[in-house]
């Protein structure tokens, strides 16, 4: 934010309208009358309201008499009879009436001089419905409960884009969609804990500050402790410190937290973004994928009331039953008409990405090279739920290496419409070959790769008191919502990272 954007406003600079509701607001605090109140005496919420007289007929008086609030949405002010429009956070809408003969005149001309659209308000009265019947609370008082200084965007005009990410407030107010993804997200989380609860796991939570950056391949944010004159990360993952739990003994761990990467932004990453991740004792890769499956497809039912669940664009998206597996060097043989494997020389995978015309960088060795092909090739045509399996073993170093083929690993990544959404293994317990894994990968540091793991080791102390075959998977939560609802990361993120205006 710069210097300009933090010098104060006088009131004779703001735009017409924020001065005349500034305006409003001063005669309010003038007449003795709070337009920001501690409390008002709600009674009722609005749905309670609603719920209770839904078959009230037309015309009708109750003589029951409420407390209700709520964002002023719609206005219609005339002579001797006023109407507006409640709404409350769940999005619940209730007329409001404003007569002459039941708030006399002073208040029905306060009411019109003083609400406007956007402004919360307290109405007490009596449960009626109009000549029309519409369900409403006929004023017998009413105060300002908090008076919006700003006016809201025109209702029934389409917010932009970037208004929506950039005052989300604004985007919550407004659209329903907004509001339900909130919810939806809320209630996904919720899904996930109580699949994992369900199950024996437990949660718990590990540092967001670390003196090393590890658990995967990703550049770090670096800052620095002033208590400690140390330099810290901010976690790439939380991978090394649920492992030592399991060391420790909680066998069936799991953890729902931010994760930060230092890396670029698009419709489907983000610098700061929410990471489920989860390791089981005596699983494997084959079992935390069939786990990962049933927490997608209960998350969806728990939503949705089904494993098929309908995009924002209306179309449906198919998680039921068992998911397709491909393995890595079967699928992208297929798509290269040769047979590649891991035996299979750099020189000859940078032939065939020229020849596709696929830029890959010349220093990439044969890992890279493969999956940098794989998902040029094959990854983004993959639409339907399909775990991809066995993973070149040099770019897995957390990884234990397959059971019965040489220079892979036990490692899979779940694509869902194109998209990667979790990664999963047979987690590498031996200490030793650790050890070479991540000196291996401090060496590449030391040449200049940001992305390559540091060697850790407390981890490897932890791992030298023993650590049990393990099974262990991550999981994007935006991206699970992004599967879920067809919405871009950004849409799924409540308040995601923009530059400054």
């Amino acid at each position: 934010m710069t210097d300009e954007q933090n010098t104060p406003v006088s009131a004779d600079d703001l735009p017409e309208q924020l001065r005349i509701r500034r305006e409003k607001r001063d005669k309010l605090l003038a007449n003795g009358m709070d337009p920001y109140p501690v409390e008002v005496p709600r009674t009722h919420l609005l749905a309670d309201i609603r719920n209770r007289f839904s078959d009230l007929p037309a015309d009708q008086r109750t003589g029951e008499l409420v407390g209700v609030a709520g964002r002023v949405m719609f206005l219609r002010n005339t002579g001797k009879l006023c109407f507006a429009t409640l709404r409350e956070g769940d999005g619940t809408e209730l007329q409001a009436m404003l007569s002459l003969a039941n708030v006399g005149q002073e208040s029905l001309d306060a009411w019109k001089s003083d609400v406007d659209l956007g402004d919360h308000v307290f109405i007490y009265g009596e449960v009626i419905t109009s000549r029309r019947g519409e369900l409403s609370v006929l004023a017998e008082e009413w105060r300002v409960a908090g008076k919006a200084l700003r006016p809201l965007p025109v209702a029934h005009k389409q917010l932009a884009e970037e208004t929506r990410i950039r005052q989300r407030y604004v985007d919550l107010i407004l659209r329903d969609r907004a509001r339900d993804t909130v919810r939806t997200r809320a209630g996904v989380v919720r899904s996930l804990r109580d699949s994992f609860h369900q199950r024996g796991y437990l949660e718990v939570e590990t540092p967001m500050l670390q003196t090393l950056h590890g658990g995967a391949s990703a550049r770090p944010f670096v800052t620095h402790s002033n208590a400690f004159d140390l330099d810290l990360y901010l976690r790439i993952a939380p991978e090394l410190y649920l492992k030592r739990c399991v060391v420790g003994g909680i066998e069936k761990v799991f953890e729902i937290n931010r994760n930060f990467r230092n890396e670029g932004s698009d419709s489907s990453h983000s610098p700061e973004f929410a990471m489920l991740e989860y390791y089981e004792a005596y699983s494997t890769y084959d079992s935390v994928a069939e786990l990962t499956r049933a927490l997608v497809q209960e998350a969806a039912e728990s939503i949705f009331g089904s494993h098929v669940v309908t995009l924002v664009d209306g179309t449906e998206y198919d998680l039921s039953g068992q998911w397709a597996s491909v393995t890595m060097y079967e699928s992208l043989s297929e798509a290269l008409g040769v047979e590649v494997t891991p035996e299979t020389p750099a020189e000859y995978l940078h032939q065939q990405a020229e020849q596709r015309g696929i830029e890959v960088d010349p220093k990439l060795g044969h890992g890279k090279l493969i999956e940098e092909l794989w998902e040029h090739l094959v990854g983004d045509h993959i639409y339907e739920p399909t775990f991809v399996r066995d993973f070149p073993i040099e770019t897995s170093p957390l990884t234990r290496q397959h059971r019965d083929k040489p220079g892979v690993a036990e490692k899979w990544d779940l694509y869902v419409r194109g998209m990667e959404l979790a990664t999963g293994y047979s987690e590498l317990v031996d200490p030793v070959v650790e050890r070479q894994r991540l000196m291996e990968q401090a060496q590449l540091g030391a040449a200049g790769d940001s992305e390559a793991m540091r060697l850790d080791e407390d981890f490897l102390r932890a791992l030298e008191y023993g650590m049990p075959p393990t099974g262990g998977a991550g999981m994007g939560i935006d991206r699970l919502l992004m599967a879920l609802t067809g919405l871009g990361i950004r849409e799924t993120i409540l308040f995601p990272l923009v530059r400054p205006e």
